[in-house]
């Protein structure tokens, strides 16, 4: 057999698909996913070492990702596209190849904050924002994470006091996506009736955001403090559907569905950029994909990215079915993350020196994934949650 062209792409690809897994989509998932490929390969490669090195988040992408129908995808009316499961984790998958920092965009805006308002919304609060947060004309961001409540939300110190008719919001919020860009934030509160959501305009007086920087990881995605500083806020702010941590729980659950795609994207795009330079780049008078232990890295990463894929499409089924559990949700998180993470490692060695530099991506895609790991559950967090659906015994107290 003579060598892979390296320019062929498609071709690397199918080889790559060893199991086969492609030819379990449906031709709507295909047509899914690639047209968010086209997307990426059009709109996001082109530019994307430039806004990671300058940190900066391009905000005219919220209505690009508006038209391709990216935003609160899997949810069901109200302007919403209303696609699958699968759809959604394929169009993730492919979102974070181009870059984490801009799937992450897209899973606060329709996972965390419009999925809070479309499952513990009003009627009147989803006619209100959804429509146009499907569009990217109103962003939106997820206030949970506190400066000292990250995995144990229950510590929570941001309170909402009742005050006649109105609520006043006092507390801080820390690591919250978009805030300084959104137009609003869904926001969890202590009461005196236990943890309750509401819808936040950014630009409410007392409603303080800060820019978290300079940082070393999702350069191209904005992270914030937000402060609250007597927020007044009417009674329509109230999501009237959510009481205690279920709440936000829910929507987590639904972020944490789509990093089980998004790693893989970031892993598949690392393993095919050491893959291209393995079949380029020549020493002792050959390429440095001949040799057996360049080989045997680029093997070790296919494996695990067609297991990932594999368990990723296993939970897009049940999710469609309805029957996916919380503990499911750790297994594909707590796996396809640190898995991704250690391809984009080994890839970079693949690329030597070279790979230090942005013109090549995995090392962008480990610093990335660096936070992604840490965000929607840490390692430890879902090693705990499987660890009580294992043996039925809590272990984080």
């Amino acid at each position: 057999m003579s060598a892979r062209d390296p320019h062929d792409i498609e071709a690397l690809r199918a080889a790559s698909d060893v199991l086969g897994i492609d030819a379990l989509l449906s031709d709507d998932e295909r047509a899914v996913r690639d047209r968010v490929r086209a997307f990426v390969d059009a709109e996001i490669r082109p530019h994307i070492a430039d806004w990671f090195d300058r940190g900066h988040f391009p905000r005219e992408l919220a209505r690009e990702f508006g038209r391709l129908g990216v935003l609160g995808m899997n949810l069901e009316g109200y302007g919403c596209p209303g696609r699958s499961a699968v759809e959604y984790g394929l169009a993730a998958l492919e979102l974070e190849a181009g870059d984490s920092g801009l799937r992450t965009f897209v899973s606060v805006q329709g996972s965390l904050a419009m999925g809070s308002i479309h499952r513990w919304g009003s009627d009147e609060q989803k006619r209100e924002w959804l429509p146009r947060m499907a569009t990217g004309e109103v962003i939106g961001s997820f206030g949970l994470t506190e400066p000292d409540a990250g995995s144990d939300p229950s510590r929570m110190k941001t309170f909402a006091r009742r005050d006649g008719g109105d609520w006043v919001l006092t507390g801080s919020k820390r690591w919250i996506g978009l805030a300084s860009i959104a137009q609003l934030t869904v926001v969890w509160a202590q009461t005196d009736d236990g943890v309750r959501g509401f819808i936040v305009p950014t630009d409410a007086p007392g409603f303080h955001i800060t820019v978290l920087e300079p940082k070393l990881s999702m350069r191209a995605s904005i992270q914030t403090e937000l402060h609250f500083d007597e927020v007044r806020l009417p009674a329509s702010a109230l999501l009237p559907g959510a009481r205690g941590l279920r709440g936000p729980f829910s929507a987590l659950n639904e972020a944490r569905y789509g990093i089980v795609w998004g790693a893989l994207g970031a892993g598949r795009d690392s393993y095919e950029a050491a893959l291209r330079y393995a079949l380029t780049r020549e020493q002792f008078d050959r390429p440095i994909a001949g040799f057996q232990l360049t080989q045997q890295k680029l093997v070790n990463m296919v494996l695990e990215l067609q297991k990932g894929a594999l368990l990723a499409l296993h939970l897009g089924r049940l999710k469609d079915a309805g029957t996916l559990t919380p503990a499911q949700i750790s297994v594909g998180k707590l796996n396809n993350v640190r898995e991704a993470l250690a391809i984009a490692r080994e890839a970079r060695t693949i690329l030597g020196g070279n790979g230090v530099l942005l013109a090549h991506s995995p090392i962008r895609h480990a610093a990335n994934l660096e936070s992604v790991r840490t965000y929607e559950g840490t390692d430890e967090v879902h090693t705990l949650i499987l660890g009580e659906h294992l043996t039925g015994i809590g272990a984080f107290r």
